[in-house]
């Protein structure tokens, strides 16, 4: 497929009810990336952090659950390393998986007392997890997993989860906790997924480098074309736009519908809670199957 090849638009109807479906959900998974929680030196920026909260109590306060998946441990660590060692960390002699296991350890505790603390200014409690990879392909051990988030739910608890880099590389590898998110929306059966990240959703090019890059608005049977537009201009594996993709529509093939947006927008998910279209749609299959349904009918 050529770099100029048209992406078909999800039809209106769809489209409608993938965001009428969206601003009614009552469980949501929100993924903030590390560029969502660091500044443009990798380290924790507590603007943005609090920003985040602000957000998420929005949701809390119109009565939603909210699962929290949070990358920036790695970003909080480096701060911490700079501050306390004096120096950058990358003019330290340390392995690359190493290196980031190593800062994870030092930005996780770092990390969690900014959330407490922020979350503490709404009288919000919060709760620690750490997952691997293995966690949530274990049967018992993901079943133990959505026991204690349903309990910290039905306490009125954010339960904040985050990769257990310490003693596991792939979380590190294969896109910032964009497919366990995914994992853990489809596992629980929540009623939403939204990713935040850098930029306000998915573009037909880089935005960053691609002035006519355009936003997509939504994505439903036109997912190979977007994938495959996707595949021609993105660069990285680490925590790329390709994976967020791929964890978004793994949802949207579960029934849940998705959102990747901008974590900078202005009360990016009040307005999703509105139903206003904010970045990019992913329909659920149900939405999809009741918008040809209603066109059947007509």
């Amino acid at each position: 497929m050529s770099e100029t090849a048209p992406i078909d638009r999800v039809d209106a109807e769809t489209v409608a009810a993938g965001l009428d479906e969206a601003a009614t959900a009552k469980r949501v998974v929100v993924k903030a990336g590390t560029n969502s929680l660091t500044d443009e030196d990798s380290r924790l920026d507590r603007v943005k952090l609090d920003k985040l909260v602000a957000d998420i109590m929005d949701l809390r306060e119109r009565g939603k659950d909210v699962v929290l998946v949070s990358s920036g441990a790695v970003g909080a660590g480096i701060g911490r390393i700079d501050a306390e060692n004096g120096g950058p960390v990358e003019d330290r002699e340390i392995e690359p998986i190493e290196h980031s296991q190593a800062l994870s350890t030092v930005g996780q505790g770092h990390l969690m007392r900014h959330y407490t603390q922020s979350f503490d200014r709404y009288d919000q409690t919060v709760a620690q997890i750490l997952l691997t990879g293995q966690d949530l392909d274990t049967p018992e051990r993901f079943r133990n997993f959505t026991n204690t988030v349903e309990t910290l739910l039905e306490w009125g608890v954010v339960p904040i989860v985050n990769e257990n880099d310490a003693v596991a590389t792939d979380e590190l590898q294969i896109g910032d906790n964009d497919m366990i998110s995914a994992s853990i929306a489809i596992g629980l059966g929540v009623d939403l997924l939204v990713t935040l990240t850098d930029v306000d959703g998915v573009h037909t090019g880089n935005p960053k480098r691609d002035p006519d890059a355009e936003l997509i608005g939504a994505v439903g049977d036109n997912y190979d074309a977007v994938r495959g537009r996707i595949d021609e201009t993105a660069s990285g594996s680490f925590g790329g736009i390709l994976t967020k993709v791929e964890g978004a529509h793994d949802a949207s093939n579960h029934g849940i519908p998705a959102i990747i947006a901008g974590s900078e927008t202005r009360d990016v998910l009040e307005r999703i809670a509105t139903g206003k279209p904010t970045g990019t749609l992913f329909v659920p299959m149900s939405a999809e199957s009741n918008a040809r349904t209603e066109h059947d009918n007509e």
